[in-house]
């Protein structure tokens, strides 16, 4: 007798249907699991061997042979302990074939029969909504998997309760969805002394969802502006929600199947490698870009990242996805992040200050600053320049406006955007082609600056456009329904002009 049972495999934020197929035949006894396994679903023999000893039950002594079809499909991870151990029993007759068919299964098993979390029940739970079908899976993600709605969900704490319910002698109760966090926020910009630039252009990039660049010598506050960031972001909506706890479910890191509506803050150590950033590795996992989908990635130390690190970023930045391609398999996933990044002027960091600023100046800033691509730079669509602070300006009153009153102006210049679009994208960051000219194209005099401008600052057709995204926030803020002359004039204050040859 063939028993079957459903689970799914992950390539990004895609599962896929796997059959769990057992048949015992007559032979000498052994265990063998076919269907392109990696080393943790080949281990899953001794674990399911274990714990169904744990629950009195050992193996026959028949040729025992498990398929994971489809044969070509790479099956990872350990959340195929549950199926195979199930797809067992059904050919065993403990338990029935046909109820297991209802079900997708996913699940890790101790040698104590206990269900262990495995990563990516929320993906595994979205998938049997669509195939119309109910899951099995572990009792701690219960209420991770009850966000899929509509379905029915068996959360096991362990083999035997698992068993016991589906012979009706114990019913799970069903879980409850997991609570929805409210939104936590960082540092208060009333911490920030001075910086009035900066703050502006902080101000500008939530509200646009626009890239940021902030330059200056350390200890100037630029850690701390990036920080107050999340403060001043709107939350989460509920669809974004749930697109954040995918990725999270994927990486193993969502906890207790809370969701969050603050959106994702990643802070990567300039040290982290290419597979850390965007992804990949043997068993392909999303990275810090793509964790920080709906958020802000923040690179401290822009130019201590290894160069070709950052170049990695470049596709990601401008179309919102990363894909990772290996031989056996390529995997997108998500990464419409937004790019704070801070660095400073030279590896002293203290380039202008004539008191502590190295004999090499001006070399030393070429070579330092020479370390980020071009390319990367000109997809950041706000330059400024942190100041230092000074000891006058420690000593001043916090300001009167903190994050709650910036945050205010934000949220109405983002309603202004989702009104705008309807939909078609999120923000004046995402605006291009047809929608970008219809909402953002300036006045007469306004493209007669851009027009100078473009050609004195020696635009790029990326800047370009970045500029109009950038002047159409700024009139967004200002409640304007047009981009006029000031407008653009201070957008193009943020831009990166292009070094002369």
């Amino acid at each position: 007798m063939v028993a079957s049972v459903s689970t799914v495999a992950y390539l990004g934020l895609e599962a896929r249907t796997v059959e769990v197929q057992c048949n015992l035949v007559a032979g000498l006894p052994k265990f063998v699991v076919v269907g392109l396994p990696d080393k943790a679903v080949g281990e899953s023999r001794e674990r399911v061997r274990a714990a169904m000893a744990a629950i009195g039950l050992a193996l026959p002594p028949k040729h025992i042979i498990l398929n994971l079809s489809p044969a070509d499909l790479p099956k990872e991870g350990s959340h195929f302990d549950l199926p195979i151990a199930l797809a067992l029993l059904g050919a065993m007759g403990v338990v029935d074939a046909e109820t297991l068919a209802d079900f997708v299964v996913v699940g890790e098993l101790g040698l104590d029969g206990r269900v262990a979390p495995s990563a990516g029940v929320l993906l595994a739970a979205l998938h049997a909504s669509e195939i119309g079908k109910g899951l099995v899976c572990p009792a701690a993600q219960g209420p991770e998997a009850a966000w899929a709605g509509g379905i029915d969900v068996v959360a096991a704490p362990d083999l035997i309760a698992l068993l016991n319910h589906f012979k009706g002698s114990q019913l799970l109760p069903p879980p409850a969805a997991g609570e929805a966090d409210d939104p936590v926020s960082g540092p208060d910009l009333a911490q920030v002394k001075g910086q009035e630039i900066a703050k502006r252009a902080l101000e500008i990039a939530a509200a646009g969802g626009h890239n940021l660049l902030m330059s200056g010598p350390p200890g100037a506050g630029k850690s701390l502006l990036a920080s107050c960031l999340p403060g001043i972001l709107p939350p989460l909506d509920a669809a974004e929600a749930l697109e954040v706890s995918m990725v999270a479910s994927v990486a193993g890191t969502l906890q207790g199947g809370r969701l969050t509506r603050t959106r994702p803050f990643r802070s990567p150590h300039h040290s982290a490698s290419m597979a850390a950033l965007t992804g990949g590795g043997l068993k392909v996992k999303p990275g810090e870009v793509s964790l920080a989908h709906l958020g802000v990635l923040f690179l401290d130390e822009l130019p201590e990242f290894q160069r070709a690190v950052l170049d990695s970023l470049r596709q990601p930045l401008e179309t919102g996805v990363v894909s990772v391609a290996r031989a056996n398999a390529h995997v997108t996933f998500p990464a419409r992040v937004q790019l704070i990044a801070a660095m400073n002027p030279c590896r002293c960091g203290h380039l202008g200050d004539p008191a502590l600023a190295c004999a090499r100046a001006p070399r030393c800033a070429a070579d330092y600053q020479a370390k980020v691509s071009g390319p990367l730079l000109d997809r950041i669509d706000l330059h400024v320049e942190v100041q230092p602070v000074t000891a006058a300006d420690l000593v001043l009153p916090p300001p009167a406006e903190g994050s709650a009153q910036v945050a205010a102006r934000v949220a109405v210049a983002r309603l202004r955007q989702s009104a705008r679009y309807r939909g078609a994208v999120r923000t004046n960051a995402e605006a291009d082609g047809d929608l970008l000219l219809a909402h953002a194209t300036p006045d007469d005099a306004g493209q007669a600056l851009l027009a100078q401008a473009a050609q004195a600052m020696r635009l790029s057709a990326r800047g370009y456009t970045r500029v109009l995204r950038a002047a159409r926030t700024i009139a967004d803020l200002a409640g304007a329904d047009g981009v006029s002359r000031l407008h653009v004039a201070e957008a193009l204050s943020y831009r990166r002009q292009a070094p002369r040859s």
